[in-house]
């Protein structure tokens, strides 16, 4: 029997075939709990469901005490309704051909409240039009652009906008949104007071709603490089979705977190076409492959092993001539992006006390279930 001396070690590794994702359920277990105390509060918490995509990490997230969640496609939306979830928004705002898919959802799951995004007054009036002619009502959360230029409107210019929105048949205005993924500096008192100015007019919007007695709005906020500075507002649900796997770029770029990796790759060594090359069977089509070579994955087992070039379904890695490697060595691959990375594969293997023990379904990585 093979000894495990580390924790992403799988005693019967010969019999799963790579490149393989890997799922470590126990680390799962405690990466929510990390979670849950860092904010306090399970009921502060809507976690986004784009990395894990599975029912096995949502039905622990709701066994946790977390009963609202955040998703970007329909399919994942789906996925949390099957799983009996209470709140779910689609933190996207559809077209009209989504929209569609969007209602069927609300017919599949009516003991599931279904929201989504809203930025514009023209997307506003489909929603609005839409309902009526569907007698339902539908539920959105104004987006703001707090700085990351890809969705929203600005807040200082939000005022308006809110109040047009709030007029409209059938549209119940749940409250604010606002993703911050550009903050992500390292130094996380540098993260904190740029996220405080980037989230002041925010604030202010939501004071002067107030004032105008709108009520105190509540706000959706954050990713994971975040959480700590939302929980700490009034009235605020926070967002995280690496939190759940983790990955090897925010272990780097975010080091005060506790959270630990949960998930990675194995893959082999399947040719030594150099004598200082070795190549692995990890591609473009097993890894997320939009960051610079060298920071693509991370091998746990061989931490001095660098990518030199990278295919469809190969990678290379540079090596010492003279070194040990040969033909079926297995390495332990830890993604630097880990949520693309996840949609690649259609099943995840689950490793407990250093062996296989099952395999979870990423059902949500196509981007259509039933609707």
């Amino acid at each position: 029997m093979k000894r495990i001396n580390n924790w992403y070690e799988i005693e019967n590794v010969s019999k799963l075939d790579s490149p393989s994702l890997v799922v470590y359920p126990e680390r799962v277990e405690q990466n929510i709990q990390t979670l849950v105390n860092a904010v306090g509060d399970a009921s502060l918490l809507r976690p986004h469901i784009k990395t894990c995509k599975a029912k096995e990490p949502v039905m622990l997230m709701m066994k946790a005490g977390i009963t609202k969640f955040k998703c970007a496609t329909i399919a994942e939306a789906e996925l949390l309704g099957l799983c009996g979830a209470k709140d779910v928004l689609l933190a996207y705002q559809p077209t009209e051909v989504k929209l569609q898919r969007f209602l069927q959802l609300q017919q599949l799951f009516p003991e599931t409240e279904f929201s989504c995004l809203v930025d514009n007054l023209l997307s506003a009036s489909l929603f609005s039009d839409t309902a009526k002619k569907n007698r339902i009502t539908l539920s959105v959360f104004l987006d703001l652009n707090v700085g990351m230029n890809r969705t929203g409107t600005a807040p200082d210019e939000a005022l308006t906008l809110f109040e047009k929105i709030a007029k409209l048949p059938r549209i119940r205005l749940k409250g604010l949104h606002a993703y911050d993924g550009h903050i992500n500096e390292v130094d996380k008192e540098e993260r904190r007071e740029i996220c405080e100015r980037c989230f002041e007019p925010v604030e202010a919007l939501r004071a002067e709603l107030e004032r105008k007695g709108y009520g105190f709005p509540l706000l959706i906020a954050g990713g994971s490089p975040t959480i700590k500075i939302h929980s700490m507002r009034r009235n605020t649900e926070v967002s995280p979705g690496t939190f759940i796997f983790w990955d090897w770029s925010y272990r780097e770029t975010i080091p005060e977190q506790a959270f630990v990796p949960a998930a990675l790759l194995v893959t082999r060594i399947i040719s030594l076409p150099a004598k200082d090359k070795i190549c692995i069977d990890l591609g473009h089509k097993s890894v997320a492959s939009e960051n610079a070579l060298v920071k693509r994955v991370f091998f746990l087992n061989a931490p001095e092993l660098q990518a030199v070039s990278h295919s469809e379904e190969h990678m290379v890695l540079a090596v010492k001539e003279g070194h040990s490697f040969k033909i079926g060595d297995v390495l332990y691959a830890l993604p630097y992006h880990i949520c693309p990375t996840v949609a690649l594969y259609k099943l995840a293997v689950t490793s407990n006390k250093g062996r296989i023990e099952g395999e979870w379904e990423i059902t949500a990585r196509d981007r259509r279930i039933s609707a």
